[in-house]
């Protein structure tokens, strides 16, 4: 994690050096901030007067991170917390939409395919099974049993026949306000349920396989399903509360980005996305402190990279959060073109919509729709659009559904991980692990690390 202590040093000299910094105009409704307190092993007494002094509402103090979120509609709240080492304002964390969607109800299921020693319906159209070697790490025997991960999103479908023996119910939780983490009925799209079920699908003549089949999913909503994104608070809650409960593996198919270092918003038309520069930085921080205690604990931390088609490389004054916080596994999303028609092709095209750049560790399947036709094709029964089958199909409730995007390319590595660790005997450090699997990756481009692959694209084969 070098590359991500440099850049945090160059931010601090951006501060330093006197940059422009954005304003954001003053507010008189309530705003949501977060005061960082000097150290993580408590939070001052005097630091909690301070902030009620300066007309703040303290909404959760954690003391193990020195983190106090504090609603306030002082408009110069920031500016009279003076013991602290910072405060920012909190900014929307979204999950990253997936570019492309195509639905497939359970009734569209087919017979279990031909010529292979798996009997679910999907499992001939996973071709991100194949290009990660998934099948030959269960043939090993490694198929994530005893791993738990946690999936922060928005929430899990309990119900799916492929997730009804994955899913914890006793820890799963939500972090949204009058939203429960198990998604109401029907068929319709979900983003933690996509995202568990490229994890962990149970192997059970149903549907799909996840890679690592016999992991256990805790659903930790930290994204609302009706407002369409959470808060940090709700997102570092998230991450604190799956580091206590032992999660072996946090996922995190959600984001913001990309955040200007010099003051911006991420969402023009919403003020509630605008943000300083100084706002970054500490923001960068509060994550840091919570990555950090996730993995002194025994978390690895694995996050999309966002779909923005971005260069942070060739934009160095640009980052995404949380995927660029040092301690986590930042994931670029790769994908075939016309694999339906020539399943030999190949399967690690670097999509159109992934971002790139100085903070990418590994690269995994993620969906590509960029096959510029637009005939049908038709396999193991299904007749869609060629493309659709580029994509990476996965459940929701109420059946099935292709996406493309990093969201799905990030939980092929939680999978992945899940498998290691499993191997390992269900306890590997998060820097064994991640060593494992940049010696196991595949190296795609130019010889080791690079900004469209990381490391590689990850790899489940088996050591011989």
């Amino acid at each position: 994690m070098l590359k991500r202590s440099v850049v945090l040093v160059a931010l601090l000299f951006v501060i330093a050096a006197g940059l422009s910094i954005s304003a954001v105009s003053a507010q008189t409704e309530a705003e949501t901030f977060i005061v960082i307190a000097n150290t993580t092993n408590q939070i001052p007494a005097a630091l909690l007067r301070e902030i009620r002094s300066a007309g703040g509402t303290v909404n959760k103090s954690m003391s193990g991170l020195g983190l106090v979120f504090v609603t306030s509609a002082n408009p110069n709240f920031g500016s009279q917390i003076r013991s602290a080492n910072g405060v920012v304002r909190s900014i929307k964390m979204r999950l990253i939409e997936p570019e492309r969607i195509q639905m497939l109800s359970s009734s569209e299921a087919v017979n279990p395919p031909n010529n292979t020693t798996e009997d679910d319906p999907f499992y001939n159209i996973q071709w991100g099974l194949d290009a990660v070697n998934a099948p030959e790490s269960w043939e090993a025997g490694r198929r994530g049993a005893g791993v738990r991960v946690a999936i922060l999103d928005e929430g899990v479908d309990i119900d799916h026949p492929d997730l009804v023996d994955r899913v914890n119910p006793i820890l799963s939780k939500s972090f949204v306000p009058g939203e429960d983490w198990n998604p109401p009925p029907g068929l319709y799209f979900n983003h933690g349920t996509h995202v568990a079920g490229i994890v962990a699908a149970s192997d059970n003549g149903t549907g799909i396989i996840g890679v690592a089949p016999e992991a256990e999913i805790v659903a930790v909503q930290v994204l609302s399903r009706d407002l369409g994104y959470g808060t940090d608070e709700q997102v570092i809650s998230g991450i604190k509360y799956a580091a206590d409960i032992g999660a072996d593996v946090i996922n995190m198919s959600l984001g913001s980005g990309p955040l200007d270092l010099r003051g911006g918003c991420s969402d023009p038309e919403d003020p509630e996305t605008c943000y300083t520069s100084r706002d970054i930085i500490k923001l960068g921080l509060a994550y840091t402190r919570v990555v950090h205690y996730a993995r002194s604990r025994g978390a690895t931390v694995i996050a999309s990279s966002g779909n923005d088609g971005f260069d942070f490389s060739a934009n160095p004054y640009f980052v995404h959060l949380p995927s660029d916080t040092p301690g986590v596994l930042s994931i670029s999303a790769l994908g075939p073109l016309n694999w339906v028609t020539d399943p030999t092709t190949d399967l690690d095209v670097p999509t159109s919509y992934t971002n790139i750049g100085w903070g990418i560790d590994f690269s995994a399947p993620g969906g590509n729709f960029d096959y510029p036709g637009n005939e049908n094709c038709t396999i193991i029964g299904l007749t869609r659009p060629c493309w659709v089958f580029d994509m990476v199909i996965s459940n929701v409730p109420g059946g099935y559904s292709w996406a493309a995007g990093t969201s799905m390319a990030a939980p092929h590595v939680a999978g992945m991980a899940a498998i290691y660790i499993s191997a390992y005997g269900g306890n590997m450090p998060p820097a064994l692990l991640e060593q494992a699997l940049r010696y196991l990756a595949d190296d795609k481009g130019s010889s080791g690390r690079d900004d469209i692959f990381g490391w590689g694209r990850v790899d489940a084969s088996p050591e011989d």
